[in-house]
């Protein structure tokens, strides 16, 4: 039986496992926190910082094939395991992904249109960028942030000065885009084939995924554009395993906004949503078995379920809906807009989740 690591404890490490054993696949997983939701699932686990390096050669020597759920796996120590250890996705997504400007860079240099952008260290820089892309603009930390964290909507000179404090570390100044909407794409890639899940509208608030809307309402046409595109970034790359990328969608305008090397919220809905799921093509690839093409099974909405939500999640659970599907993630700390879950509606448009289920959660 093969074994694969994974390189984080959260809830997507949970589903990797939980969907490697769909497979008969074990798994094993790192992660510093000793109560991480994974360990619950995994084969195996380890306790341990994400810097360790004897601990993280430990989980490689454990695994047939190692993969991330957490991003920012320092470079310095991965580096070196990828050439030692099966890492198929290599390094290469993880390093491109973790600074906006080589993110947005390397999307601009692969022939996807992006919002335009400037380096920014310090105040001076700050305001050269202002005049040069104006304003609304959003200026954000070049690494770790997430969430909506490490960013501020600048649109006037009251907001450059309260958003000085951000320059503690290098940033990015992107110009704002008065997007119609937000969409996303999940795709795995092996060297014989790219295969991508069903393009989904995403509704953001406070900076985090509130909801996942499967089909987008779009135009076939522009959808169609944005799988073509985004699956050629990908092979013209050269990444394996999965990549998420998020886009703006402004008339027949697609803009990169930026992309993950790994399971993407947004793309939860494929576990009952899609006739396969993210997590288990992505297990999949990482054993070498053949990929297989998803379809959407039907409408599908899934909804994010932050710490204020726990409990009304908990009691659509107890209900027992039909092709309603409550995934609680097990952190034993609930907070508010922590994520501690999600629910799956298929069959059910947008408009009707509006109707039938928005009332249930926070606005």
């Amino acid at each position: 039986m093969k074994t694969i690591g994974i390189i984080g404890g959260g809830q997507l490490g949970l589903m990797i496992a939980e969907q490697a054993h769909v497979l008969g696949v074990r798994a094993v997983a790192l992660d510093p926190a000793p109560d991480a939701p994974a360990f619950r699932v995994c084969d195996d686990h380890l306790v341990a910082a994400y810097d360790d390096a004897a601990a993280l050669e430990e989980l490689c020597r454990r695994s047939d094939a190692v993969t991330y759920e957490f991003e920012n796996v320092p470079g310095d120590i991965l580096i070196p395991l990828s050439e030692k250890y099966n890492i198929p996705q290599g390094y290469r997504p993880l390093y491109d992904s973790q600074d906006r400007l080589r993110e947005k860079s390397n999307a601009r240099d692969h022939g996807l249109q992006t919002p335009r952008f400037a380096a920014v260290d310090d105040e001076a820089s700050l305001r050269a960028a202002v005049r040069e892309l104006g304003l609304p603009a959003v200026l954000k930390t070049r690494t770790l942030g997430y969430d909506g964290h490490g960013q501020a909507v600048l649109r006037s000179e009251s907001d450059i000065e309260r958003a000085l404090p951000l320059l503690t570390v290098p940033c990015i100044l992107e110009e704002f885009i008065p997007f119609d909407s937000e969409a996303s794409i999940v795709m795995v890639a092996d060297r014989e084939r790219v295969v991508s899940f069903p393009v989904g509208r995403n509704i953001h608030r406070d900076g985090i995924l509130d909801l996942s809307i499967v089909p987008a309402a779009a135009d076939p046409e522009v959808l169609g554009r944005l799988k073509t595109q985004s699956e050629r970034f990908m092979r013209d790359c050269g990444y394996e395993g999965i990549l998420a990328i998020e886009y703006f969608l402004r008339g027949r305008e697609i803009y990169f906004n930026e992309m993950a090397p790994r399971p993407h919220n947004s793309g939860h809905y494929t576990i009952e949503g899609c006739t396969t799921n993210q997590f288990r093509e992505l297990v999949r690839y990482l054993t070498g078995e053949p990929l297989q093409e998803p379809q959407l099974i039907a409408p599908t909405v899934m909804k994010n379920i932050l710490g204020q939500d726990l409990e009304a999640a908990c009691a659509v659970e107890s209900e027992g809906h039909a092709d309603t599907y409550v995934h609680i993630y097990g952190k034993t700390e609930s907070r508010p807009k922590r994520k501690m879950g999600h629910i799956t509606f298929v069959g059910l448009s947008g408009a009707e989740y509006e109707a039938r289920w928005a009332a249930r959660f926070v606005r």
